[in-house]
């Protein structure tokens, strides 16, 4: 079961853009090119967040991002939180070689200072995508930033903006996995608190994961199944400076869970932030590796 990791680098020259890694269990990942593979200099000048996802009926996939060159910016970050970007920048393809010239939608609400961290999961019973990122906004005289969505079928058109989380800290970021019945939600504020429930825009209840609770200063959570059923959260350290670590989920519903050792992962070379990660066929992991140089015609790795 392959897999494609999208993800920013370091806030220098060229480090707020899309870069690819591929790995075969999850936990190794490959590199495919120092440089980025995917680039936006307009509106911000570059982009933060990157999320892949693919379309379960028509196998075209997206990649969404936030408009965010904060080195552009000279890192005033209040700046950005109040009066930056309402956009998302997307790319699609349908072989994760070719891509659509990047695209800017004003998804934010009116007011809004920011769109941050777009990310996207199916809805089965809508036959759509929800998608949800960030906004600082101002309601009831509370400023702070609130999880907002709308569905999507193609990533081109959108229902109306709709408030999706609000917690009473800062909620900078989201992501959600399906797991027997039950959706997931690790969001991060501080660190990372985790709600579950049975529909994607119903009731959500706090859930507790310990190892995931004791990770202090992390933020851009991801979670994707590995190859041997059991799920994998990967978190960034931002506080520290060391990219991600991984925190392998034996029972979601019990919250059985454990920090791997840095021993037992490896991110590649480049420095990886915020990013997404997907499950890719093994052709179509072959054919990135053929495309990047790694891999003769005809030959696997």
């Amino acid at each position: 079961m392959p897999y494609l990791f999208t993800y920013f680098s370091r806030e220098d020259d060229g480090g707020e853009q899309v870069y690819f890694s591929v790995s075969r269990d999850g936990l190794h990942w490959q590199d495919l090119s120092p440089k980025p593979t995917l680039s936006w200099q307009q509106g911000d000048g570059g982009v933060r967040d990157p999320f892949v996802i693919q379309h379960p009926q028509t196998k075209e996939y997206f990649v969404i991002a936030t408009d965010l060159c904060i080195r552009r910016r000279n890192h005033q970050w209040h700046e950005a939180v109040h009066a930056g970007s309402r956009d998302v920048v997307i790319w699609s393809s349908s072989d994760l070689i070719d891509w659509s010239e990047p695209r800017a939608v004003t998804i934010a609400p009116e007011g809004a200072g920011c769109a941050w961290a777009p990310e996207a999961v199916w809805n089965e019973k809508e036959q759509a995508f929800l998608m949800f990122f960030s906004s600082y906004t101002e309601d009831d005289g509370e400023g702070k930033h609130r999880m907002y969505a709308a569905y999507t079928r193609d990533f081109r058109s959108f229902s109306p903006v709709f408030k999706y989380i609000e917690w009473p800290e800062h909620v900078i970021d989201t992501t959600i996995i399906f797991d027997q019945g039950v959706y997931y939600r690790f969001s991060a504020s501080n660190d990372i608190k985790i709600d579950c429930g049975t529909e994607l825009t119903g009731r959500f209840e706090k859930t507790h994961i310990p190892a995931v609770e004791s990770l202090k200063g992390v933020e851009g959570p991801e979670c994707y199944r590995l190859p041997d059923g059991r799920w994998c959260l990967i978190v960034d350290r931002v506080r520290e400076g060391k990219g991600y670590v991984p925190v392998v989920i034996d029972d979601l519903a019990r919250g059985k869970a454990t920090v791997l050792p840095d021993d037992a992962f490896h991110f590649g070379t480049a420095l990886k932030r915020h990013g997404g990660v997907t499950t890719i066929s093994t052709e179509a992991y072959d054919h990135l590796l053929r495309h990047y140089g790694f891999l003769s015609s005809g030959m696997r790795e």
